[in-house]
């Protein structure tokens, strides 16, 4: 529900922006809704002369409409206080006034009741403004001067009375703290009446408000009026790990959902057997090592073998205890764990648009295979079709020839006893771009191409080079 005024805009909430003085006072924290507002009393009825007024932070009281004035939701009136008066909203009238509360146990005795003085008028609501406009550099050096005493509190929250004439510093406290002291240095540098009022915890959270680990505002500051104690059992029925910063909320104590669903599973656990109850069968003594309480499934181990669980349902084990007691034999627990089929096939399947959680777990398959087969059509050397590579008459400096070993493997030379290795013809050489030798007394040698060779010495008599 919003006010008529919380619009959207360019497909955004906009929001009234009206900070607590909402005209209709439905975006507001802690609102009630009014389903009596549009139906007539009976004749002879008169209206219940009490409302809600809501303050700072969600809190409320109850005050009563002694003048008879014309109220309704939203309105600013000016309320009874201890000293002084008051500014609050008016936020419930009518006959649901009545039942919040005898909800809430208040009394409805003249002596102890609260009224409603009037209507707020500019003036008082232009105190109210400019008091509650104090308050959040107020709290910034009220924690400063905390810090200088040494006082191991925390001061969460100030709230100003409506006239300005007094101001309640909410703080929390893990012992009892002794702030005699600190008083005496507020009243000195405020100049006001001081009120210190220690709140919990979960108190704290919900005047202050925040958002969840759901994502939704908290539970205490929306809708939550009642703290009801939370333990770890709730936890250990649900089957939940008693992990503190999972389990704990933004106020540091237990989550107040954990009370949500609690009674659920309580029904749900009355039809299991307890787990300290053995069950003996003629293979040996079962021990319950798991339960799962949405499909009423339960596992057993014998001792001894406890790698091996057996999986049975409720009704079978609850069978099985029922045959103990009356000291008939069981045979053993496999006869009951082949009864239950399994379905392979998961319920929900590709939920996130991933077929599998583990694709990138195997190594990518290359895609781009070098084709060696030779064609039908090609003749002549296979290595004609490859591309010459440009670093092929490159070596390395530092590689010695191997034409200067004459026993080294791969020289023109071939061993004794062997078969020379094949020449390669003029065409195969032409094909890839290398030089040929067209003299066949000479044999080609490795050239280093980043050393001269030294110039060969002219042969001096043509007959000596022959012989």
């Amino acid at each position: 529900m919003a006010c008529a005024s919380c619009s959207t805009k360019d497909g955004a909430p906009s929001g009234c922006k009206n900070n607590g003085t909402c005209g209709t006072d439905s975006c507001n924290k802690l609102t009630v809704f009014d389903w009596l507002a549009n139906m007539s009393l009976p004749n002879g009825e008169k209206p219940f002369d009490w409302v809600e007024v809501r303050f700072k932070n969600g809190r409320k009281d109850y005050y009563k409409n002694a003048e008879n004035l014309t109220l309704s939701i939203g309105d600013i009136v000016a309320t009874q206080a201890a000293s002084g008066h008051d500014i609050g909203m008016v936020t419930l009238s009518g006959e649901l006034v009545r039942v919040q509360m005898k909800r809430k146990n208040i009394s409805f005795k003249p002596a102890e009741t609260l009224k409603i003085y009037r209507k707020a008028s500019q003036k008082d609501i232009d105190i109210w403004q400019a008091a509650r406009d104090k308050e959040e550099p107020m709290k910034v050096r009220a924690r400063q001067f905390a810090i200088d005493l040494n006082l191991q509190m925390k001061i969460s929250d100030i709230e100003f009375q409506g006239d300005a004439s007094k101001a309640t510093f909410y703080y929390t406290a893990e012992d009892r703290v002794d702030f005699r002291e600190l008083i005496k240095v507020f009243a000195r540098e405020f100049r006001t009446r001081i009120e210190m009022k220690q709140v919990g915890f979960r108190q704290e959270a919900s005047r202050l408000g925040g958002i969840g680990s759901c994502g939704r505002e908290l539970c205490c500051s929306t809708w939550l009026t009642d703290f009801r104690s939370v333990s770890t059992s709730a936890a250990r029925y649900q089957q939940l790990s008693l992990n503190p910063q999972k389990l704990a909320g933004q106020c540091g104590k237990l989550k107040c959902c954990l009370n949500y669903e609690l009674d659920t599973y309580l029904d749900a656990l009355k039809s299991f057997p307890k787990t300290d109850i053995k069950l003996k069968t003629g293979k040996g003594i079962a021990v319950c090592q798991k339960t799962d309480i949405f499909k009423g499934h339960m596992w057993y181990a014998y001792e001894g073998e406890w790698i091996n669980w057996h999986k049975i349902t409720t009704e079978q084990a609850n069978e099985i205890i029922e045959a103990n007691k009356k000291n008939e034999p069981v045979a053993s627990l496999e006869e009951y764990a082949s009864d239950i089929v399994e379905d392979i096939k998961t319920e929900f399947e590709n939920v996130v648009g991933q077929d599998s959680l583990t694709r990138f777990d195997s190594p990518k398959r290359n895609n781009k295979r070098r084709n060696t087969r030779r064609k039908p059509n090609q003749k002549g050397n296979q290595n004609s079709s490859k591309k010459p590579n440009p670093n092929q008459s490159k070596q390395n400096p530092n590689r010695k020839n191997r034409n200067s070993n004459p026993n080294a493997k791969g020289t023109a030379k071939a061993a004794p006893g062997k078969r020379a290795p094949k020449k390669r013809t003029a065409q195969g050489a032409k094909n890839n771009n290398a030089p040929t030798n067209t003299n066949p007394n000479q044999t080609n040698k490795t050239r280093n191409t980043k050393r001269k060779p030294r110039p060969r010495p002219k042969p001096q008599n043509n007959k000596n080079a022959t012989e």
